[in-house]
């Protein structure tokens, strides 16, 4: 299909719709409202992803004026919408220059010479998405290349460009219809992936993301210029199974352009703009949806290796009922960089685990193990990983993070560590096992992240509350968030950490728990991170600290994979700093700790430390130096710096790029940490 009938097709489906754009007027005229959607479904879905991501705070609505009869939760819905998009936070505009980073000019290739140029993005880390008309096919996108950072800076100065060649061979996924393209990208020159230096951009499948009458905003390259943004004058007009149609400035040259809702989420793959029945002009734009793209991917049949890469999508990508292959939720990685991918944004998710997922969930931990270094005189260097590892290759994950760690290295002047050297104690099934004899269905009432989220066991819940708690306190919640304290409770407690505890003395997960999305929205505000991702990492911390048979079962599995004397430098990321320090109650005496690394640690709260096994903040006797690495965007290192609270700790701000404050990666290649670890297992 050429582009000329594709815009045949285009202006066919414009036309075909004039009855439904009526409509859509007539009920926009009616409620006096921009907003229109096909259902109070949609209209809800769209207004829980905004409360629960929190732009909209619930309390600062206006009530909604009274009626004759019941208020139609439509009138409430569409007050929620308006609220969000009259007014920007300023964080708007850097929110937006993050998501841009990830857009790329394309330069296409053929015969050896530049023939066009079109616009990409990157959905992984080697992921880039573009139009079918952009790169038809593989010899098309073989030769082609990205170019990052085609822009000006806040001074007007032109940035270096970051090229990186395409490499279909790898993986190369079109359709015609939808007009998409996914294609991998190869890596830099400096053996870095173009997603670890300029960010990526989910694709999320789920509803809720845009209704008729929002604003769109479009970044790309028109006419192969240096990057511009459309955000003036631009709205969705109507929604077809496939395609979006919206009203936005856009060239040739924006082909293969995101098209963006206000919280800077892709809702589109912009592809051209619809011809005047006159062939005189546009009269509008038109994208392929998210979803349909989503679903389309997820039927194509590919090998196993292609099939890991597209894994990078995330599980947020998989349309409803299905699940990417090789995609787990992770925590070495928030971001769906190379240690893994996020949870899904926004979703309040079925817990149940079943018999046979649960002996499924076993048999994996029986069968997987972690990685012994190689035997040689000398200090052993070991990682502990974190949460959300389960069903991952543990080879992979430990040349991930000497990847990290070789950035660092190299910067610092120090040789690379062999990967081939390190030991790589695993839990990651362990734990998920654990955590499945203690899971239940979320139930139907659970309304919130925070609630979905919550662990089912109630000691751990209660940890999980108080974690939180701590936490959203640690951000700066106001103090009208912290009640006074009633006879016998903690000193210090608040009203959001004693709602929790009821709610687990009562055996319930709904009522007083919701609240605890205020905490959860609060830290999500100002760390970046999405909340599922918070409330994930929060809720499996809460379960190993909260319940005796998980903690077991972690550390069973750490200590059988871990060297039993001499010296060991210790690396550890997330919840594995918290194993760790318990790990030293029942490591043999005959080994020692020269240097203990511990990275984006949650060991500064409160709530985790007087949890551990050694009753407190008891600095391990076994260790040397302690360093411990932390960033000021990461949600889960929270109670950082530890020095305020544990002795003799050094420690170590990091710049993390905001989208992956949290990533392993990013800690192990600061030249500061990684010259520690070089030094250390190297004496």
């Amino acid at each position: 299909m050429d582009l000329r009938q594709q815009q045949l097709n285009m202006a066919e489906r414009y036309r075909d719709t004039v009855d439904q754009r009526e409509d859509i007027r007539r009920r926009q005229v009616e409620t006096g409202t921009p907003f229109a959607a096909d259902s109070e479904e949609q209209l809800r879905a769209r207004a829980e992803r905004l409360l629960s991501k929190g732009e909209v705070d619930p309390e600062a609505l206006a009530p909604v004026p009274p009626a004759r009869g019941p208020v139609r939760p439509a009138v409430v819905f569409e007050r929620i919408l308006g609220a969000a998009s009259e007014l920007q936070s300023v964080n708007f505009l850097a929110r937006g220059a993050r998501a841009a980073r990830a857009v790329a000019r394309i330069s296409v290739v053929e015969g050896g010479r530049r023939a066009g140029f079109g616009t990409g993005f990157l959905v992984g880390e080697r992921l880039l998405l573009t139009n079918n008309h952009v790169l038809p096919d593989v010899a098309t996108a073989t030769g082609s290349f990205a170019e990052f950072d085609l822009e000006s800076d806040v001074d007007g100065v032109p940035k270096p460009v970051d090229s990186y060649d395409l490499a279909p061979a790898e993986l190369f996924v079109t359709d015609v219809e939808l007009d998409y393209t996914l294609v991998a990208v190869a890596v830099g020159s400096d053996g870095r992936r173009p997603g670890a230096v300029h960010g990526g951009l989910k694709l999320i499948a789920q509803q809720g993301k845009i209704v008729i009458g929002e604003p769109v905003n479009v970044v790309g390259h028109p006419d192969g210029r240096p990057k511009e943004l459309a955000v003036r004058d631009n709205a969705l007009l109507n929604q077809l199974p496939q395609f979006l149609h919206y009203r936005t400035d856009t060239e040739p040259g924006n082909s293969g352009s995101p098209v963006f809702n206000d919280q800077w989420e892709v809702v589109a793959l912009h592809h051209a703009g619809v011809p005047a029945p006159d062939g005189e002009g546009w009269i509008a734009n038109e994208g392929a949806r998210v979803s349909a793209i989503l679903r389309h991917l997820a039927g194509v049949e590919l090998p196993p290796e292609q099939k890991r890469l597209l894994a990078e999508l995330g599980p947020q990508a998989a349309p409803v009922g299905t699940a990417p292959s090789g995609a787990v939720p992770a925590d070495d990685s928030l971001d769906g960089t190379a240690a893994g991918v996020i949870p899904t944004p926004g979703v309040l998710p079925t817990q149940a685990v079943t018999a046979a997922a649960h002996a499924d969930a076993a048999a994996r931990a029986r069968e997987r193990r972690g990685l012994t270094g190689r035997a040689g005189a000398g200090r052993r260097l070991v990682f502990l990983h974190g949460r959300g590892q389960q069903g991952r290759d543990p080879a992979a994950l430990r040349t991930g993070w000497c990847e990290g760690l070789a950035i660092g290295l190299a910067a610092a002047g120090l040789a690379p560590l062999d990967a081939a050297d390190v030991w790589f104690p695993f839990y990651g099934d362990a734990l998920a096992a654990a955590l499945a004899t203690r899971e239940r269905v979320t139930p139907d009432t659970a309304t919130t992240t925070a609630e979905a989220y919550a662990p089912a066991d109630s000691g751990a819940r209660a940890v999980y509350a108080a974690l939180l708690d701590e936490a959203a306190g640690a951000t700066g919640m106001p103090a009208p968030e912290r009640a006074p304290v009633a006879e016998g409770e903690r000193a210090g407690q608040s009203r959001t950490a004693r709602e929790g505890v009821a709610a687990q003395e009562s055996g319930l997960l709904g009522g007083a728990v919701a609240a605890l999305q205020r905490p959860l929205s609060w830290i999500a505000a100002r760390s970046g991170l999405d909340d599922v991702v918070i409330a994930t990492v929060f809720r499996d911390v809460a379960a190993y600290l909260g319940n005796k048979s998980v903690r077991d079962a972690v550390l069973d599995a750490v200590l059988a994979e871990m060297p039993d004397d001499g010296e060991i430098v210790l690396v550890t990321h997330s919840l594995g700093t918290v194993v760790a320090l318990d790990l030293f109650t029942r490591l043999p005496r005959r080994a020692s700790v020269p240097l203990l690394v511990t990275a984006g640690s949650p060991l500064g709260l409160d709530a985790v430390y007087q949890r551990l096994l050694a009753g407190g903040p008891v600095r391990p006797g076994q260790v040397g130096v302690w360093i411990n690495a932390w960033a000021a965007g990461d949600a889960v290192a929270i109670g950082c710096p530890l020095g305020d609270t544990w002795s003799q700790v050094r420690d170590v701000l990091c710049v993390n790029r905001k989208d992956r404050a949290h990533d392993i990666a990013q800690y192990l290649s600061d030249t500061r940490v990684a010259a520690e670890i070089g030094r250390g297992a190297r004496p």
